[in-house]
């Protein structure tokens, strides 16, 4: 599973299809342009809160998953925590990776 997750969330960055930082996908939910959140389960506490609060709010599904070591490696952005994608069919596809 962890492969096609791995391929999937390099597609989405091979085609400027996902978002990397917790201030940028803050800024693009307002937008309505995050169409799934993904934030790493070791984010400092009080940036996860904000984020689900927000994506809450805004209606986005999200997922805590994994670790920031790995999503970074997964998507070459090293140093990164939160994930947005902002293409429908990507988002619809890396949710049934990370939720079944």
């Amino acid at each position: 599973m962890k492969d096609k997750l791995e391929s999937y969330l390099g597609f989405a960055r091979r085609s400027r299809n996902i978002i990397f930082g917790a201030g940028t996908c803050e800024l693009m939910m307002n937008k309505g342009r995050v169409k799934y959140l993904i934030i790493a389960e070791d984010t400092a506490d009080n940036t996860k809160k904000k984020l689900i609060s927000q994506a809450e709010r805004m209606r986005v599904p999200y997922a805590v998953y994994g670790l920031s070591d790995d999503l970074s490696r997964m998507t070459g952005n090293p140093g990164r925590s939160v994930f947005g994608i902002t293409d429908e069919h990507f988002a619809d596809i890396i949710r049934k990776q990370i939720e079944p």
